[in-house]
């Protein structure tokens, strides 16, 4: 019989040798073995709280965090506002002063402490920020730094300022050479010297994407100029508030409009616009009018997608197929997007069995470009 040493020295079968590959193959770490870059762009999709927690995992993660090129804040992942104020100040501090941060998103939804703000706003601008998200409260906003407005290297920047006990105003002195992407939410725009007209976009000189959001104009001023050479894409959602906009941007050819159409659309370089997405909430016989003022104006226009909504402001117009306008000559495509949980069975409209809106709005809209796709969509 052999002994127990003996029997250590049996070689293992083959089967058993490429099993214990197999194990040794699928418990083996992959994703460590990936270079500081791709695990780094990795972990800035992740909320800075996790990316740091990442750090106990084992040594090759320990400091990894530490060279975050994006960071994400955000209050609700902490049980409360000392914690997630100790957190950042503590993050800000530890991180690596020689990194350049390509990224931050801060949401914080109630009040929080000036100085924290304060700190981090000029810790992005000192690390060269290219992307900043900032959600506060109007109270807080306006402890933002102004060295924000002059960074130069700040390419996309996003400000909502929340809250209803007043309004926040939007700087008139801004100095951003590379700001390319700007997204504004709840802010008044200041009037000009003339106290009409405001144009807070001109010295944007690199603008190639705007969206605003509720935002309206402050004093008496009814003029909104959308004044940019670079400006290619418009978003416009939920104003509260009439005034004019008047377009001076040639480059402009996308146009994206939600909410109550209280504006009326003017300008040299309405015509530049070839993509419309409209998604009108409230009509009444003004509105109506307004928006079918807009479909005249807007002569270019090569695809156009719009609400059932939006399709019943222009089915609430008297005699709307009396009005002969020449709209729409050059359109190559029109999409519908139907809601189907708000939607009313009525047979036979739309060629569709659960439309509120009769097929002739549609032929309305076709009248000039009867070869223009339609295609319907259902979200």
């Amino acid at each position: 019989m052999s002994s127990s040493a003996d029997r250590m020295l049996i070689p293992l079968n083959g089967n058993s040798r490429r099993k214990s590959e197999s194990e040794d193959e699928e418990n083996k770490d992959r994703l460590s073995d990936l270079s500081d870059c791709i695990l780094l762009h990795i972990l800035s999709f992740v909320k800075a709280k996790h990316a740091v927690q990442t750090c106990v995992l084992s040594t090759r993660w320990k400091d990894l965090w530490k060279y975050l090129p994006t960071l994400i804040l955000h209050s609700l992942d902490f049980s409360s506002l000392p914690s997630f104020t100790k957190f950042v100040s503590r993050l800000l501090t530890i991180r690596d002063g020689s990194t350049v941060l390509q990224g931050l998103d801060f949401e914080h939804l109630g009040w929080v402490q000036p100085n924290l703000l304060k700190r981090i706003v000029k810790y992005a601008v000192l690390h060269n920020i290219q992307r900043l998200g900032l959600i506060v409260t109007t109270s807080d906003i306006e402890h933002i730094p102004n060295c924000i407005f002059s960074s130069q290297t700040l390419t996309s920047l996003k400000l909502l300022s929340y809250g209803y006990t007043k309004r926040t105003l939007f700087p008139k002195s801004l100095n951003l050479p590379a700001l390319t992407t700007l997204h504004l939410v709840n802010f008044d725009f200041c009037v000009n010297d003339d106290g009409v007209v405001a144009e807070p976009f001109s010295v944007l000189n690199r603008l190639n994407s705007l969206i605003i959001e509720n935002c309206n104009l402050s004093g008496a001023a009814y003029i909104l100029c959308i004044s940019s050479k670079t400006l290619t894409n418009l978003t416009v959602l939920h104003p509260c508030q009439y005034y004019k906009v008047y377009f001076f941007s040639p480059s402009l050819r996308t146009f994206a409009f939600t909410g109550t159409p209280f504006e009326t659309l003017c300008g040299i370089n309405i015509s530049s616009i070839e993509h419309v997405n409209f998604d009108i909430h409230w009509w009444c016989a003004e509105y109506s009018f307004i928006l079918l003022s807009w479909l005249v104006n807007l002569t270019n226009i090569k695809s156009l997608t719009v609400s059932t909504s939006t399709l019943q402001v222009l089915f609430s117009i008297p005699y709307l197929w009396e009005f002969k306008s020449p709209i729409l000559g050059s359109l190559k495509s029109l999409k519908i997007k139907l809601r189907e949980d708000k939607l009313q069975k009525v047979p036979g409209l739309l060629k569709d069995p659960f439309s509120s809106v009769p097929d002739w709005v549609v032929d309305y809209l076709l009248q000039n470009s009867p070869s223009a796709k339609v295609d319907i969509i259902r979200y």
